[in-house]
């Protein structure tokens, strides 16, 4: 019997680790049966794609709890706590729930382990065992819609064991692609797996290819389908203070001048199709949405880890781009959104990833305007070392002059930090004024859902970790490299 969630988490991470996930369904499909089919307990809207998913989930979540329903939202990975990818109401799951009920399943976990082993195969991994608890507490509160993210692909994810009422696709683009193909369409195919028999498909603006194989998925499977540009879309959109004013096309009415508290095209593309689901979902596409019920969850929308601004003086920003397209969006708000005088990057990388690609990206975008480059590694084990990622960092055209290399996130906070600070001061002294922005100086914090995740631990709104290994001397922590006047501020923003 476990005690407390840190226990819990301890024990998953035994297993075999998320990036070992297997390409396999009949495990996923035991354990639900023992536990009485949690995963049939509540309609499920399902996402997958490579950008997107989880703001989206975190949109559709919202409007529901706006419209009264219960909800169980099931994202990953997580930025600092675990409990955060199982989510009541749009609340992390209490610890003593998440712990009761692993508890209450562990003795049917340990009868599906006990057939693997026997079988010779691996027992139920990291991200097996954390999908069947997620549904089992669904079950649990009970909710009423459950908003479910898929881990890798679609055909073999865990969370496939769900039939979905309504399938979504955000953007799909490369990545995985040892795992999932290495073109848009073979990627397609494995996240069309969750596209279930007389369902509902609604999709992102897509590749062609990705687009046809969708499309063909869904007529074989006798579902409704809709594609953004096509039958939905975003018609106007403007930055705001705090967000975006945005108007959005839907299926079944046009949402004007609506505001999302959330910066970038991008995150406007989610809200264009995480409407578009709420209508298939709430009227089969049918029935318009009431607006004002749309605003106020939209106005509770929240998205952790993207584009976030954790201090000011200078300004830093988190976000957990992992991918060449990724960045892409990323660079694109940062002009729009912040245009910042002077930015500095802190990169680190996670070696499933396409290294070179998000490195050449970051340089294609950023090496012209940024002096200082700190490149370092997260605590995660699949994060690559900071002298290896240097080393392919100059591969796709840095400097080594712009470049720090630690393995020490703080040192690599503190330098950077220090660097876009002395660039201010010396055009001060100059007796000039900065033109290529108007928003200060700031530092942007990418590469690594782990490495932003780590970060928001020590320096976001509700940190609560220390992390002994990356101090700087002199420092507990990096939180004195910020001014303190703006502390309440800052974490009222982010």
């Amino acid at each position: 019997m476990f005690e407390t969630a840190e226990q819990v988490y301890v024990h998953l991470l035994s297993r075999a680790p998320e990036n070992k996930m297997e390409p396999r369904m009949q495990p996923m499909f035991d354990i639900m049966a023992l536990l009485g089919d949690p995963q049939h307990s509540a309609p499920v809207i399902h996402l997958t794609g490579t950008n997107g998913k989880t703001t989206t989930a975190r949109i559709i979540e919202q409007v529901l709890i706006a419209h009264g329903l219960r909800t169980g939202r099931y994202t990953s990975p997580h930025l600092v706590k675990v409990t955060e990818r199982i989510t009541l109401d749009g609340e992390p799951v209490d610890d003593a729930t998440f712990v009761r009920v692993f508890n209450e399943i562990a003795p049917l976990l340990d009868i599906v382990d006990a057939k693997l082993e026997a079988a010779g195969e691996q027992k139920l991994t990291y991200f097996e065992t954390v999908t069947a608890l997620g549904y089992a507490i669904f079950a649990d509160a009970p909710v009423d819609v459950m908003v479910v993210e898929v881990g890798l692909g679609g055909i073999t994810d865990a969370t496939n064991v769900a039939d979905a009422q309504v399938s979504v696709v955000t953007p799909i683009s490369v990545d995985h692609a040892d795992l999932l193909g290495d073109t848009p369409g073979a990627i397609a195919v494995e996240k069309s797996g969750i596209i279930k028999d007389n369902g509902y498909l609604i999709s992102a603006a897509q590749d062609p290819e990705a687009a046809q194989v969708l499309l063909e998925a869904a007529r074989a499977k006798h579902v409704n389908f809709k594609f953004e540009n096509i039958e939905f879309g975003v018609t106007h959109r403007s930055v705001a203070v705090g967000g975006q004013q945005v108007s959005i096309k839907g299926l079944a009415a046009d949402y004007n001048d609506l505001f999302l508290p959330l910066h970038g095209a991008h995150q406007v593309q989610n809200l264009a199709v995480a409407i578009a689901a709420l209508e298939a979902f709430l009227g089969a596409g049918e029935q318009p949405l009431n607006r004002d019920i749309l605003q106020d969850g939209l106005s509770m929308v929240t998205s952790p880890g993207r584009l976030e601004l954790l201090r000011t003086n200078p300004s830093l920003v988190i976000d957990a781009a992992h991918n060449p397209q990724g960045i892409e969006a990323t660079a694109a708000t940062m002009r729009e959104t912040f245009n910042f005088s002077s930015l500095g990057l802190v990169v680190g990388i996670l070696d499933d990833k396409d290294t070179l690609g998000i490195l050449t990206a970051l340089f294609d975008h950023f090496g012209d305007d940024v002096e200082h480059v700190a490149i370092t590694k997260s605590n995660s084990p699949r994060a690559i070392g900071a002298e290896e990622l240097t080393e392919i960092a100059l591969d796709a055209g840095w400097d080594e002059d712009q470049l720090f290399t630690t393995d020490s996130v703080v040192d690599a906070i503190a330098w950077t930090v220090q660097g876009v600070r002395d660039i201010e001061a010396r055009v001060q002294e100059a007796g000039r004024t900065l033109t290529a922005g108007t928003g200060g100086a700031g530092v942007l914090v990418t590469g690594s859902i782990t490495l932003v995740g780590q970060v928001r631990g020590l320096l976001g709104p509700d940190a609560t970790t220390t992390d002994a290994s990356v101090e700087v001397e002199g420092h507990d922590d990096f939180s004195d490299f910020f001014a303190q006047d703006d502390q309440e501020e800052d974490d009222d923003e982010s």
